[in-house]
């Protein structure tokens, strides 16, 4: 596909760097030279610099022959202006980063006036994604398919769990669960596992499952679910405005610690029922005298990877059931780990996440359409959702007896609103969604990809 993509801040980047090792076209624009000059160095990209807003950058850049233009630039009103331009010049799809929720209205109202395939926030889809884990504390992410109905959740394997030891064959057997473990993290390792694979403690297990099913493994695993029922946030961001909005609609008690004398004024006015202090969230005093270990959770959306590090590894020694950081710098990812912060928060990599998926289903073929995709482990492993077609190959033919590629494990069909857990005498039915895990590399975008 030709992708234009305009800004290439941390958003702009994290999708070029992605859409790069994808194969597709793409061309950046940006007003600064130097940026240009080390994308190009570092990606085989075009490059125009200028306006990604004026109609002769647009025009260098292609944008009446673009598949799609994505616009990522810092300001909101620039990325709309460059949508509706492009969009009236002939690019056929295009996408802007919208991070004003004033917008939102006018938004939905004028969306084909405006061209407009899809807008993204990335501070609303960080909240998002740390509420869904608070709501389920005991995992390290959680991700949704099939409307709800299936879990793919990630979890810290304790020392003293009944899993360490045991080929998975067992577990299957012994907790009573019908569950599939369609990935493991061990250390810098990434396994998609077979029945024989024996789990260490450590490890950090992604598991999809119903919502039931995966309550009984928790229990077998001993591993603990409390209610989150207060939670201290670091930083007043927009991130944290939106978290705290949801969390006390749901009966949260909520505090924010913010250094910046001006931005506690305007939340304490937006949010009325949080409590809003006004202090340096990395002095350890202020974090004992505010209650932190009173805490079920804390969330660090701090400006700085290392102070959200520092902070959050703090928050464990005191016990807290929970913490979640936010990093903008993936490869930090292992070093996080390797300090015991289990939980983080990326948002440039969450609309990255969006972004593909979009992508995906428009180079999908007639063999599937495409549903949705989630990244896991840094973007080493993805969990793909499809639905199947009459032009699906291998329909009513058993997993055991079709070309299913290496490095591809089928983790669950829906077939009738009834969840299957996958085996070798299952199959793929005209209308089933299946949910497959793969590694990154293989770059699925259909269903029929998985064959041979």
């Amino acid at each position: 596909m030709k992708i234009i993509i305009v800004g290439d801040g941390k958003v702009g980047a994290t999708l070029t760097e992605q859409l790069s090792k994808e194969g597709h076209d793409l061309t950046v624009i940006d007003r600064r030279p130097q940026a240009l000059q080390s994308l190009q160095e570092t990606y085989d990209v075009r490059c125009v610099c200028g306006n990604g807003a004026a109609m002769g950058a647009l025009e260098e850049a292609g944008a009446g022959e673009a598949d799609l233009l994505i616009a990522a630039t810092s300001a909101d009103e620039i990325n709309l202006l460059c949508c509706i331009t492009a969009s009236k010049m002939g690019s056929a799809s295009t996408i802007a980063r919208v991070r004003n929720t004033d917008y939102a209205q006018q938004l939905d109202l004028l969306k084909d006036e405006l061209g407009l395939s899809m807008t993204i926030n990335p501070e609303r889809t960080a909240a998002r994604e740390i509420y869904h884990i608070l709501r389920a504390p005991s995992s390290v992410n959680r991700d949704f398919f099939a409307g709800g109905k299936v879990e793919l959740v990630e979890l810290h394997i304790p020392q003293n769990s009944a899993i360490v030891g045991q080929p998975l064959s067992k577990l299957y057997k012994k907790s009573g669960a019908k569950v599939l473990i369609c990935a493991v993290t061990r250390g810098d390792e990434v396994v998609i596992p077979s029945g024989d694979f024996v789990v260490a403690a450590g490890d950090n297990i992604h598991v999809t499952a119903q919502p039931q099913d995966m309550a009984v493994l928790l229990r077998y695993l001993g591993i603990k679910t409390p209610r989150i029922q207060a939670v201290t946030i670091l930083g007043g961001s927009r991130i944290a405005y939106y978290l705290a909005t949801r969390l006390m609609s749901t009966g949260v008690r909520v505090k924010i610690i913010e250094k910046e004398y001006e931005t506690c004024r305007h939340l304490s006015q937006l949010l009325p029922g949080a409590l809003i202090i006004h202090g340096d969230a990395t002095q350890k005093v202020l974090l004992d005298e505010e209650g932190l270990r009173d805490a079920d959770a804390l969330v660090s959306l701090m400006n700085f990877d290392e102070t959200n590090a520092i902070v959050s590894m703090y928050a464990m020694q005191q016990g807290l059931p929970k913490v979640i950081a936010k990093i903008d710098r993936i490869d930090y990812m292992n070093i996080f780990k390797k300090m015991d912060v289990q939980t983080f928060i990326s948002p440039k990599r969450l609309i990255c996440n969006h972004v593909l998926r979009y992508v995906r289903a428009m180079t999908a073929s007639s063999g599937s359409s495409f549903n949705t995709m989630y990244q896991l482990v840094g973007g080493r492993v993805e969990a793909l959702e499809f639905t199947a077609s009459p032009a699906t190959k291998y329909l009513n033919v058993p997993f055991k007896d079709a070309p299913v590629r290496s490095g591809v494990l089928i983790a669950c069909i829906l077939r009738r609103q009834k969840v299957i857990i996958a085996t070798g005498n299952d199959c793929i039915q005209d209308g089933d969604t299946v949910i497959l895990v793969t590694t990154s590399e293989m770059q699925v975008s259909d269903l029929n990809d998985i064959f041979q």
